[in-house]
């Protein structure tokens, strides 16, 4: 596989893990609101972003190790 996709796919997954970080602190910052319902949407994309972080990670030791 060539670099330039290992490049890519972990550019990827560095935003990805940069973005699920933000999102990750705004469910924080609503923790004690009255509304639930919006932090539970919040929680649910957070963890979202660290399923696709997790397997862009995945994809690149694929990427890594193909001959």
């Amino acid at each position: 596989m060539s670099t330039s996709t290992v490049a890519e796919l972990s550019s990827a997954a560095e935003a990805i893990s940069s973005y699920q970080r933000r999102v990750g602190g705004l469910a924080a910052s609503h923790a004690h609101d009255d509304r639930e319902d919006l932090v539970a949407a919040i929680y649910e994309a957070e963890r979202s972003l660290r399923v696709a972080e997790r397997t862009l990670r995945r994809a690149i030791k694929v990427a890594s190790s193909a001959h």
